[in-house]
């Protein structure tokens, strides 16, 4: 089995793959204060839960966007399962071009949400990653990355109007039946819902006067199920690109 780890600012996904099938994917707290001891504590206890057998994983790949945890997960690794993960970083073969004006500063997370983008689906496309930031990338019909535009996430925003005001409340993430809002909460919600539902919607018409051509849309990341449903384009949801992307990047590099 080969071990997927996506360490976010909020959240670590982890996925275990046996050849292309996702067996499990769990997720940890980002917390940069942990050592490895308590994340290796903490990855064998989540993992219990799907009954994972340490001896059974052979590999292991991490991308992360917070680099202050990045030996601390790689120690993590290696104290439980022996191995020494891959990292998604300058010099690895992704299996796509990066054409951009600096290939060394694009995320590897949004490298391996294209990827998957790219090979599971196919080119080109737009592809919608909806956690703590959301990004809008494009895989262009050779399998290029050529370009990403990064707007604030959805909870930032929800967080934003709850601790930067005096009278609105912190709320659920959730749909109000009504875009026109009869209660605070409600209001709170159609706005942070629809808001980046037609935030999304009219990105997606930006993109694809640009770029000339039709794009087809796909949409991942830990907030897309909540908004995703709600835009006008049709977008295939898939919770997992990044995870998916991070299996193919491995295979490409053993």
């Amino acid at each position: 089995m080969v071990l997927a780890i996506d360490i976010g600012n909020t959240h670590i996904a982890l996925g275990g793959f046996d050849n292309d099938e996702l067996r499990f994917v769990a997720r940890l707290a980002t917390d940069t204060k942990k050592t490895e001891d308590e994340y290796a504590a903490q990855i064998v206890s989540t993992l219990a839960l799907y009954d994972l057998d340490r001896r059974s994983v052979k590999g292991a790949i991490i991308s992360s966007v917070v680099p202050t945890l990045n030996m601390v997960m790689k120690k993590a690794v290696k104290l439980i399962y022996g191995v020494e993960p891959i990292f998604v970083a300058p010099g690895i073969k992704t299996g796509i071009n990066i054409r951009c004006d600096n290939p060394a500063s694009v995320g590897s997370d949004i490298i391996s949400a294209c990827v998957a983008a790219h090979y599971i689906y196919g080119s080109p496309s737009l592809v919608v990653d909806m956690g703590t930031a959301t990004k809008m990338m494009v895989v262009d019909d050779r399998g290029s990355f050529i370009g990403v535009s990064i707007m604030p996430g959805v909870m930032m925003g929800l967080l934003g109007l709850a601790s930067g005001t005096a009278q609105l409340p912190q709320v659920s993430l959730e749909a109000p039946p009504s875009v026109i809002g009869k209660n605070t909460a409600d209001c709170m919600r159609s706005g942070v819902i629809f808001g980046n539902a037609s935030m999304v919607d009219g990105m997606i018409d930006r993109f694809i006067e640009e770029y000339g051509k039709e794009l087809k849309v796909y949409a991942t990341g830990g907030h897309a199920s909540s908004v995703i449903g709600h835009c006008k384009h049709n977008i295939t949801l898939d919770d997992n690109m990044v995870l998916k992307g991070l299996n193919i990047i491995y295979k490409n590099n053993i």
